[in-house]
Order: C-alpha cells, then sequence, then structure tokens
C-alpha cells in the first residue's frame, strides 16, 4: 500500500471516530441544557456507544463482500446527516436518538482498519495496523481537547456543525485517496450473520482477544466519561477546557502506536497483551492514591492511555492474522465486544462516581483489569485449542 494511503487512513480515522468521543468533555453542558443528573449524561454517552456496537453487526460485516470504497462514501454522508440532528436536538430524545445515529454510521471506522490490514503485507501488517490505530486513539483522546475549547468557547451545539461540515470533507477524500476494493467472497446477507456466529464459536483467539478488548474498553470508558465531574470537584474547579486538555496528555500514549505494532511484530502479540493488562492495572492505582493533583491524573492517563493503546492494537494483530478472507467478520466480534464494555464502562464509571466518587471510578477500573489479568493468566496456564479455518 502506498504512504499516501496509509496516511489518509489514519488520519480519516482519527476524524470519523473523534465525533463519539466530542460528548465526553461537553456531558456538564449537556446536563445543564437538558436538566440531567450526571448519570444520566452518562447514559447519553453510553447510547452513542451502544449505537457503533449494533451498527457493528449490522454493517461492517458488509466489509467482506461488499466494495468497501463505496460502502465507506455512504456510512460518511449518513454520518454527517446525524451530526447535524445532534446540534439541532431540542430535547433528550432527540439528543439520544441523532447520538446513536452518530455512533452508529460512526462504525464505518471499523471498514477501514481491516481494509488497512487487508493491503497491508504480511510482514508489515502490525506496523500498519499500529498506525492506522494510533490515528484512532489519537482522534478519541484529542476529540476531547476539540470539543472541550470549542465547547468552553462557542457552546457544545458549534462543536457537532463543525463536525459535520469535516465528514463531508473526509467524505470526498475517499473518492480519491482509497483504492477500489472488490469483494473477496460471494455470501447472502444471513450467510454473512450466520458465519460471524461459527468464527466466535470456532475461534478461541478470537474469543479471548475480544473479552479483553472489552474490559480494556470498559476501564478506558469509565474514566474518560467521569473526569469532567472530578475536574468540576474540589480541589481543581476547572472547566470543559481543562478536561480537553487531558487529551493532549493521552495522546502521548497514541503517539507511540506504530511502535508498540513493531514490538507486536517482533515479540509476539500476547507478550504485549500482557503488558497492556499490567500498565492499565497500575494505571488506576496511581489515579485513585493520586487523584487529587494534577500531577497524579496526569502519571494515570499517560499509563492508562498507553496500556489500552497497546492491548488494542496487539489484540488487532492477533485476530487479523486469523483468517485474511474474514478480516472484516474478525473485527466484527472484537469490536462489537469492545464497544460493549465501552457501553458499560460510561454508565458504570458515572454510578461509580456518584456511589463513592473518585475511587469508584477507580474502583471500576481496577476490577476490570483484575479480570483481564485472571482471563489472560488462565489461557497462559490451559492453551488455547487451534483456531479453526474458517470461509
Amino acid at each position: 500500500m502506498s504512504r499516501r494511503t496509509l496516511w489518509f487512513m489514519t488520519v480519516a480515522v482519527a476524524l470519523i471516530v473523534a465525533n463519539v468521543y466530542y460528548i465526553q468533555p461537553l456531558l456538564a453542558q449537556l446536563a445543564q441544557t437538558f436538566a440531567l443528573r450526571p448519570t444520566g449524561a452518562g447514559a447519553v454517552a453510553m447510547v452513542m456507544q451502544l449505537g457503533t456496537t449494533l451498527a457493528m453487526m449490522v454493517f461492517v460485516p458488509l466489509g467482506d463482500t461488499l466494495e468497501r470504497r463505496s460502502l465507506i462514501g455512504i456510512l460518511l454522508l449518513a454520518l454527517a446527516a446525524a451530526l447535524v440532528a445532534m446540534a439541532c436536538a431540542q430535547n433528550i430524545w432527540w439528543l439520544c436518538l441523532a447520538g446513536a445515529a452518530v455512533g452508529a454510521s460512526g462504525s464505518v471506522v471499523h471498514l477501514i482498519i481491516p481494509f488497512a490490514a487487508h493491503l497491508a503485507p504480511p510482514q508489515q501488517r502490525g506496523r500498519v495496523v499500529g498506525q492506522v490505530i494510533g490515528g484512532l486513539l489519537m482522534g478519541i483522546l484529542l476529540a476531547r481537547t476539540l470539543s472541550g475549547w470549542i465547547g468552553g468557547l462557542w457552546g457544545w451545539r458549534a462543536m457537532y456543525g463543525l463536525a459535520a461540515g469535516v465528514m463531508l470533507l473526509v467524505a470526498v477524500g475517499v473518492r480519491s485517496f482509497l483504492p477500489k476494493s472488490p469483494p473477496e467472497l460471494t455470501l447472502t446477507y444471513p450467510e454473512l450473520v450466520k458465519s460471524i456466529v461459527r468464527l466466535a464459536r470456532e475461534q478461541p483467539t478470537l474469543r479471548e482477544a475480544s473479552l479483553l478488548g472489552g474490559l480494556f474498553f470498559c476501564a478506558f470508558s469509565a474514566f474518560w466519561t467521569t473526569l469532567i465531574f472530578r475536574l468540576e470537584s474540589p480541589p481543581f474547579h476547572y472547566g470543559p477546557q481543562a478536561a480537553g486538555m487531558f487529551g493532549l496528555v493521552g495522546a502521548i500514549g497514541a503517539a507511540l502506536a506504530p511502535l508498540i505494532g513493531r514490538v507486536a511484530d517482533r515479540h509476539g502479540p500476547r507478550f504485549t497483551v500482557g503488558a497492556a493488562l499490567g500498565l492499565a492495572f497500575l494505571s488506576f492505582l496511581v489515579l485513585g492514591f493520586g487523584g487529587n493533583s494534577l500531577a497524579g491524573l496526569i502519571g494515570g492517563v499517560i499509563l492508562l492511555d498507553l496500556g489500552v493503546q497497546a492491548g488494542h492494537v496487539a489484540n488487532q494483530t492477533r485476530i487479523y492474522n486469523l483468517i485474511p478472507t474474514a478480516r472484516s467478520r474478525l473485527n466484527t466480534v472484537y469490536m462489537t465486544c469492545y464497544f460493549i464494555g465501552g457501553s458499560i464502562g460510561s454508565i458504570v464509571g458515572a454510578w461509580g462516581w456518584r456511589l463513592a466518587g473518585w475511587w469508584g471510578v477507580c474502583a471500576c477500573g481496577l476490577v476490570a483489569m483484575s479480570l483481564g489479568l485472571a482471563v489472560f493468566s488462565r489461557s497462559g496456564v490451559t492453551p488455547l485449542s487451534g483456531d479453526r479455518r474458517i470461509a
């Protein structure tokens, strides 16, 4: 694949995925606009991620049986329309429906990542996947910085109006920068769905990677959904701009994505997953004990984002090496579990904050990472049975 194509994919996934995460520094403003409690505002973020989860099961598998470039362009136009609806929302129900549509059409990013893996030569797949996922993580993190500043200056509606225009530009770029990609399989949609179920049943590596991915994103979402409420509280008393600036801190981890991909290529992705679980667990100890100081929060954010990033890159490298002709469907299983975990983390994090404050949030992260370490340790003692080949 050309460098031009790779860099367009990297930037495109960053801009696309950002739409799902603009909301997090804006939750306090949304709560004021629609008279919501913190748990109600957290539910809006959860609805967005649920929309992505549902769309993962409906649209993303089609990447194995339809021409990818055209499918990506159509979903980008739908995303632009959903963002306009978000900017114009007049009540909480309208906001939730528009948010679900943003999440659903934003699933297009998970057509681009397996497309990149498909175009990459096998010996460079970890690096290529690492770079594109680095763009995805950079988009997630810097989305908070941008929306925090835009929201602080002009309000949350301005952010979504601007995002709609950006998506139209990306849709134009798709026609210029991405090659056509004829489908490699001819399956009816019911056959496609059945094959996804078979993949999940017959690929133990896929099941483990999906479970661990969901636990990583559960902890990640619990932290980022509630950070704005922590920063608004004593001793900080900060607003959305400060919450957005933490996205710049987290971007340090995202910037290491190509390096993480090379580590996975050299030492094996399973080694990288184990290290990532340890880093993420440590991050919540740092966040818990150091959560009353900026230094503690910054150190914890760097460790958390580096751990989650490393785990995500390594897990996706594992699954993309299983069956070349089923990468979109493998990604469907993995990312569905990933976003289910994120949706649970958004609402559980908000409940943790309500029940026990900052330590309640950190406890959610520690529990998720403890479960991940238990799953990882068990598969090391009892090796996974061989993955079966499937069309």
